[in-house]
């Protein structure tokens, strides 16, 4: 069973590089691949790292005004940085000047996300182990209780909000927005918005209250095993298990992502991904992400290194085509997965063509 296959991208810095030219590269690959044949091209939203994809409604107006037919969104905009009314005019002008092709991909801040999956791993049950689901590797959940204490990362929370700013909650987000979208919001009509023919996707990353929100208001779920691969499959239980059918959606709608990076040879694809594990380290000893590494440049990391990325390098898809696509369908095989949303960064921009390029083919798009 072949599914439609989607792209998430970050617009990441390559070191040497800056933003202008990675948003360009970003528009770049949105037109190769509306070429080749994908589903929908999404971008995510970070801020102060290195990558250019901090303001995710324009990236994604530039995007849709580049292409033509492949659907554009967003994942996912984080709500706890902006309201639901924001979040809805925005959109809803999209939608105006590009008439359904735009994706509302909604979830929780960063800090908020850390929690949950802090959180849910921590739930009493039996120890978790590394284990293996036919062919797709489940690892022991990483401990961000260090990232949750960053001062660093407090303060760049704090920033992000007004002074004194109390976050809604998530699910009060979600009605609000859905409300909006329907017209039928008590405060008023969201102008441009109302009557969009917008639908939220969700994202999450454990079985917490995003997957929950999803199932409960009848949305479309999005996992994602390319970050938090020990608790994706998790979340698409909790999700499908309490489906509510709803005016968007009759049946539950998953779709999962992964991060993976495809060459002419395993060879290749394996120096091309050499410095992934580099880049996750920098995100994960609470600096944020560095300008994407060359390969060539990076000195082996340490065991102790390794230890800390070890559940994102083994959940990395890497390889030729083949290798690549078996362990994709693996994925889909056992998630049950409706799409799939892959993510492939390299240090130069033509690896990345390419790699999604060949993906796509072997893909059959």
């Amino acid at each position: 069973m072949t599914v439609p296959l989607s792209i998430l991208d970050l617009a990441p810095i390559s070191a040497g590089s800056d933003a202008a030219t990675a948003l360009r590269n970003t528009v770049d690959l949105a037109q190769h691949a509306e070429r080749w044949g994908y589903q929908r091209y999404w971008v995510a939203e970070h801020h102060f790292v290195a990558v250019a994809s901090s303001s995710p409604a324009v990236l994604v107006g530039q995007i849709a005004a580049a292409t033509e037919r492949i659907r554009v969104g967003t994942a996912a905009v984080q709500l706890g940085h902006t309201t639901a009314v924001a979040v809805v005019e925005s959109f809803g002008t999209l939608a105006a000047f590009h008439p359904g092709r735009i994706d509302l991909g909604v979830g929780r801040s960063g800090q908020k996300r850390a929690e949950a999956v802090r959180k849910n791993s921590a739930q009493s049950g039996p120890p978790r182990e590394w284990h293996d689901i036919d062919g797709v590797v489940i690892p022991v959940p990483f401990d961000v209780g260090a990232l949750m204490r960053s001062p660093r990362l407090r303060a760049q929370a704090a920033v992000l909000q007004q002074p004194e700013a109390v976050t809604p909650d998530f699910a009060e987000q979600v009605d609000d927005i859905l409300a909006m979208l329907q017209g039928s919001f008590e405060v008023g009509t969201a102008v441009p918005g109302a009557g969009a023919g917008l639908r939220p996707w969700v994202f999450g990353s454990s079985k917490g209250q995003s997957a929950r929100v999803a199932a409960a208001r009848g949305l479309p779920f999005v996992a994602s095993y390319h970050i938090t691969p020990a608790t994706a499959l998790e979340a698409i239980e909790v999700y499908r298990n309490g489906f509510t059918p709803s005016a968007q959606l009759a049946e539950p709608y998953v779709v999962v992502s992964a991060d993976v990076v495809v060459a002419d040879d395993e060879a290749t694809a394996r120096r091309l991904a050499s410095s992934y594990g580099h880049w996750v380290y920098s995100i994960r000893a609470g600096g944020g992400a560095v300008p994407y590494p060359d390969p060539d440049d990076c000195a082996p990391l340490t065991d102790d290194q390794l230890a800390v990325v070890k559940d994102r390098t083994a959940t990395q898809f890497v390889g030729d085509p083949d290798q690549v696509a078996d362990r994709l369908e693996a994925l889909r095989r056992v998630s049950g997965a409706d799409e799939l949303v892959i993510t492939s960064v390299t240090h130069r921009h033509d690896d990345r063509l390419r790699s999604h390029e060949l993906l796509a083919k072997r893909w059959g798009l």
